[in-house]
């Protein structure tokens, strides 16, 4: 046979060539696989809820005397008695006698002061003796036009002020007597005592510095941003029912306290290297409480309370980015991205204004792998899930 004959090669070619004709006849034709349409990205989202919120404002301060003053010797002499609370830390009630310096000298004087008087008044009353006793010879002499001088009217009204400066004289002699006991006009705390028993002490001496202590304030620095939340006094002088309620706060031998206080006034200008308002709590009676007392010199926090504004929202912190852009949902999924106003902050919650409406759906983190437009699916935030949020249990990137 033919086949026989063939090269053996020759023959395993053709087999080959055989077989391969056959596979390309009896190929399976290639089936056309449609690719899936990428689902849309699952958004985490918190429905909006516009209110009239008042936000209280946080800041810091030291407390200061409302007023303090150097108390200044009147009158010169030696200090003979000292008030047992004349001393540093010492508190002293109003009128309360804070030392005596000897008053001879003065008690003196005002005894030489009386008796210039008394002799002043002698003399005028001899004056007018005198110019009663010439105008009745006037008058005998039927001339109706008198001279003054003959009359004594100079000489009468020379002795009437000397009867005033004698007076004057002596009011001052006893007002000297009263100066040689110092007191306060008003309840006072001393901060430093700089005179003692025995002491010299001459008309100007510095004797203390002393302090109110009916009230204290405590100077608050805010910004541009946190003064719109507040209804300070900018320019004018605010009234008790209308000053922001203010809360202060701090450690006093180890243990912290409150007290309550309110804004009366603002600085005049603003400061020029900060930019910062400064606004003036006062606060009452710090020394009120034996226990509590709002120590001046100590650091506190305060936090001020704010004004009623409308539509404010309150959102995770995670909500806001490029610190003041959103993202929204709209009916048919699609991102749209808004300008609102930032109104206050802390490490978890936000609140903000701008043109967002009740209920509409805002986006919770991811902000950086989303861009407007997009089509997104949603997923609502529980108010646990807020919660883990601001405790930083649940990545919004996830």
């Amino acid at each position: 046979m033919v086949i026989s004959r063939l090269n053996p090669a020759v023959l395993i070619a053709l087999i080959g060539l055989l077989a391969s004709a056959v596979l390309l006849m009896f190929k399976p034709e290639p089936q056309v696989r449609v690719k899936p349409e990428p689902k849309p990205p699952v958004v985490k989202i918190v429905k909006a809820n516009p209110t009239s919120h008042a936000l209280s404002v946080s800041t810091q301060g030291t407390v200061m005397p409302k007023r303090e003053i150097n108390l200044v010797s009147q009158v010169s002499g030696r200090i003979k008695k000292t008030n047992p609370n004349f001393v540093d830390g010492g508190f002293i009630r109003a009128a309360e006698v804070l030392l005596e310096i000897d008053a001879r000298d003065y008690q003196f004087a005002l005894v030489q002061a009386e008796y210039q008087v008394a002799e002043a008044e002698q003399r005028l009353a001899t004056e007018r003796g005198q110019a009663r006793q010439k105008r009745r010879e006037w008058r005998e002499l039927g001339n109706r036009e008198a001279n003054d001088l003959f009359l004594r009217k100079p000489q009468l009204k020379a002795a009437e002020a000397n009867v005033q400066a004698a007076i004057a004289n002596r009011d001052k002699a006893a007002l000297n007597v009263q100066r040689t006991r110092i007191s306060l006009p008003f309840d006072g705390r001393i901060r430093s005592a700089n005179a003692h028993v025995g002491q010299h002490v001459n008309t100007g001496s510095t004797l203390a510095q002393v302090f109110d202590t009916s009230v204290v304030e405590v100077r608050l620095p805010l910004t541009d941003a946190e003064a719109a939340l507040l209804n300070l006094p900018l320019g004018f002088q605010t009234q008790d029912s209308t000053a922001p309620k203010v809360t202060v706060s701090g450690t006093v031998a180890g243990v912290q306290h409150q007290w309550h206080g309110r804004i009366v006034r603002t600085d005049a200008s603003l400061d020029t290297q900060s930019r910062m308002y400064y606004a003036i709590v006062e606060i009452n009676q710090p020394f009120a409480r034996p226990n509590a007392p709002l120590m001046v010199g100590l650091f506190v926090e305060a936090t001020i309370q704010g004004k009623p504004l409308a539509n404010v929202i309150e959102l995770p912190k995670q909500a806001v980015f490029k610190r003041d852009q959103i993202f929204t949902v709209a009916a048919d999924g699609r991102l749209q991205q808004h300008t609102v106003r930032v109104m206050k902050f802390t490490n978890e919650r936000i609140w903000v204004q701008g043109t967002i409406q009740q209920g509409d759906e805002i986006v919770v983190g991811r902000q950086q792998y989303l861009i407007p437009g997009v089509i997104v699916s949603t997923e609502k935030l529980t108010a646990t899930s807020v919660a883990q949020l601001d405790e930083g249990k649940v990545n919004s990137d996830e």
